[in-house]
């Protein structure tokens, strides 16, 4: 019965230490919950600028594509033929013999 009596004035602080530390963990959950909620705007912000930055992308290439035609190939296949002509060093440039010619 001793220990019984020992315990029965430690009993006020041992129920006032368990509120405050029921309330240090409802804060800190609150806190957490800001912090996600803050964290996902963000990155929708960030999802949604490179959405965007998508659409602009596919609507140039849809304008290529439809503006230009089939014509695109040729002209990359003309890029491509320039490139190995500088890459060898031989040859004439395309636009030399245009000049040449008038």
């Amino acid at each position: 019965m001793g220990e019984l009596a020992l315990l029965i004035p430690l009993a006020p602080f041992i129920m006032v230490g368990f509120i405050v530390w029921t309330k240090h963990r409802g804060k800190m959950a609150e806190m957490q919950v800001r912090t996600a909620a803050s964290d996902t705007g963000e990155r929708a912000a960030q999802y949604a600028n490179q959405v965007t930055e998508l659409e602009d992308r596919v609507r140039v290439l849809e304008r290529i594509v439809t503006d230009k035609g089939y014509d695109v190939a040729a002209q990359i296949e003309a890029l491509r033929d320039q490139r190995r002509v500088d890459d060898a060093d031989t040859g004439v440039s395309i636009e030399i013999l245009k000049k040449e010619r008038a």
